[in-house]
């Protein structure tokens, strides 16, 4: 979930139930999904490598920084951030696990999303599928978690357990968390990502969401995101942010 700056009022062109599709008028092939009214996913029909989301941006820099070629998506509604990269590198690996097979319905039909090398997009619970991959021993560069509840974190794939599991399945992991008053989801996530990983850092600007990321510096998997580099290539972002390290 994630927010786009925009000049003009965007022109309904599709809904059903909770989920809509809104066209963009400053992007004609840009199209922006809402679900119960919430922006969950920008998608530019023209140029799949277009990020409209400033998180999914910063997401790209980490993972580019990490060099990971193949990653797991939990969470996917219409699928930005794993078919931007698949779009630059058909060669790469991405797997989408998203809980609502309406809303794989609805990007199919209103969102262009379809079958593409280096893409695969699976119907099911994200905590499940962690547990499922990790016990078999699978493994990937990275395990991406964007997944919700309404406004808030979906909690399954983000307890201390899940979050264990994907450190079983990858040297770096990132998480999308949406400011709350407090700050509690920020440290609930941040101490599950601490149980699990060494070293934890968060990248933040001036939108209302912060990635949190753990990695394993000098671990023989690799993987780790160079912060001294990453800081920069955030700084350059349209939306620029800052990355710190939390642990």
């Amino acid at each position: 979930m994630g927010s786009r700056r925009r000049s003009r009022a965007l022109t309904l062109i599709a809904q059903r139930g909770p989920l809509s599709v809104e066209a963009d008028p400053d992007r004609p092939s840009g199209r922006l999904l809402r679900q119960a009214g919430m922006e969950a996913s920008y998608i530019d029909l023209a140029d799949e490598r277009h990020l409209g989301f400033d998180y999914l941006r910063w997401m790209r820099s980490a993972l580019t920084s990490a060099r990971a070629h193949t990653v797991l998506h939990i969470g996917g509604a219409g699928c930005a951030l794993p078919r931007a990269l698949a779009a630059a590198d058909p060669t790469s690996r991405q797997e989408v696990w998203e809980l609502d097979p309406d809303v794989v319905a609805f990007a199919r039909t209103h969102l262009g999303l379809r079958r593409a090398p280096g893409l695969r997009v699976r119907v099911g619970d994200g905590a499940t599928a962690l547990a499922a991959l990790a016990g078999a021993g699978a493994t990937r560069d990275a395990v991406v978690i964007d997944a919700f509840l309404g406004a808030r974190v979906a909690p399954g794939p983000t307890t201390p357990g899940a979050l264990v599991h994907a450190a079983a399945i990858a040297p770096l992991c990132l998480v999308n968390v949406v400011d709350d008053r407090g700050g509690h989801e920020l440290a609930r996530v941040a101490a599950g990502l601490g149980e699990a990983y060494a070293r934890v850092w968060a990248i933040s600007g001036r939108s209302h969401n912060t990635v949190l990321g753990a990695d394993r510096p000098g671990a023989e998997d690799g993987a780790a995101v160079d912060l001294t580099r990453l800081g920069p290539a955030l700084a350059r972002d349209p939306s620029p942010a800052s990355v710190r390290e939390l642990s």
